[in-house]
């Protein structure tokens, strides 16, 4: 192995106190120390190393240190750096092999020993640069999880979401400056929520009381807000069974609508990700309020219209077209697009949106189904069937790379 260009060294609110024997070693032999104000006034006087406060973005700062410097960087990071931590920036930066991790114990071991939770069965959600909206994603009745707060104002701002889908029963606890001298915390309820702004050093514990949260695909139509333009319940199901989505793909949801395809795909697994595209201002703003709505802001990306807004360097594992299909070249775009073996599964609902996908079948190969559901309706004081309109559905791969 070679020498580290950076050692990452993890430290608690209990500062130096609480570093093992070879983090006080480290420390002492840096030239470099780089870490926030608050961490590096936890080094005592004897560590004399040259102190460098991160200029933000930390992650430039971090390139110019490292371009600038011969030798080893040394930087504090809070708790176990590879658990949410900076540790695993820098490792997927410079690579694995130029890193050092000395870790501390991570805030939610310390949390959930103050607790007395089970960790393993315990979601740790952090916000720390993720919207705190994206707590909803593993939020549901009766649920614990503990959340690594961005700054003072988390709790209130958690409190809030919480109450907004009917979770302001949900107790709440702060747990501040574990470990160190001035540990403290306080509880309230997310719809009652009137403390204060306290330490920004925070896991905020919730224990989630509120009505069960559906983890499926085929959400009722009402949790979307939509104009109209939304694949409905029971043919997204079967859109998002034909879509294949696995753990860390990535998706293309082209004419993004309500976004009720990209924000499902993202809820089967929180390492997937997805893009919309979406021609129309008030759709993007509604699909992202969709997107925060159901706990995935940070995993959908709402892009404008296709094809002109494709990301390059990107080849996505699936694509689904369920807008914009008789836009001139816009099926030969999506299938250019896909990566090796990707999936492509269109909709169509008009006779020249079907005849596009008779002929891409044709020329393509792949699967054709036609899906026909009907809902049970009142008629005067009788009931009878309603259908929707009849969807087309074609699915394809592209060719395996050779």
């Amino acid at each position: 192995m070679t020498d580290p260009s950076v050692v990452v060294v993890g430290i608690g609110a209990d500062g130096w106190h609480g570093l093992n024997q070879a983090a006080r070693e480290a420390l002492r032999s840096a030239a470099i120390v780089a870490g926030s104000a608050r961490q590096l006034a936890l080094l005592p006087q004897d560590v004399d190393a040259r102190r460098h406060p991160w200029a933000p973005p930390m992650a430039a700062d971090l390139d110019a240190l490292l371009a600038h410097t011969d030798g080893t960087v040394h930087v504090l990071a809070s708790g176990d750096p590879m658990f949410h931590g900076v540790g695993a920036s820098i490792v997927a930066r410079i690579g694995a092999d130029r890193v050092q991790v000395i870790p501390a114990v991570s805030s939610a071991s310390l949390a959930a020993a103050r607790l007395g939770w089970d960790l393993a069965r315990t979601p740790v959600c952090s916000v720390v640069t993720h919207p705190v909206e994206s707590v909803l994603a593993e939020a549901g009745d009766g649920i614990r999880l503990l959340v690594l707060a961005r700054d003072a104002s988390t709790p209130a701002a958690l409190a809030a979401v919480l109450a907004s889908i009917g979770f302001g029963d949900s107790t709440l606890t702060v747990l501040a400056d574990l470990g160190g001298p001035r540990e403290d915390r306080w509880s309230g309820t997310a719809a009652t929520w009137q403390h204060p702004p306290g330490s920004a050093l925070a896991v905020v514990a919730v224990e989630c009381v509120g009505p069960p949260l559906a983890t499926g695909t085929g959400l009722d139509d009402d949790t979307f807000e939509n104009d109209g333009q939304l694949t409905k319940s029971a043919v997204r199901a079967l859109t998002l069974s034909a879509l294949r989505p696995a753990a860390g793909e990535v998706l293309w949801d082209i004419g993004g609508g309500a976004g009720s395809i990209a924000v499902e795909w993202c809820r089967t697994d929180r390492r997937c990700r997805a893009w919309t595209f979406e021609a129309d201002d008030a759709r993007r703003e509604r699909i992202a309020r969709n997107a925060a709505r159901h706990g995935v802001p940070h995993t959908v990306t709402v892009a404008g219209p296709a094809p002109d807004s494709f990301p390059r360097g990107e080849a996505p594992d699936a694509i689904f077209v369920g807008g914009g299909l008789t836009d001139p070249g816009m099926l030969d775009a999506c299938w250019a697009a896909l990566r090796p073996g990707g999936r492509l599964v269109a909709n169509a609902v008009t006779l020249e949106s079907e005849n596009l996908l008779l002929t891409a079948h044709r020329d393509r190969g792949g699967d054709l189904r036609r899906i026909h559901l009907e809902t049970a309706a009142p008629l005067g004081q009788m009931t009878t069937w309603r259908p929707i309109l009849p969807v087309t559905q074609w699915t394809a791969r592209t060719p395996e790379a050779t």
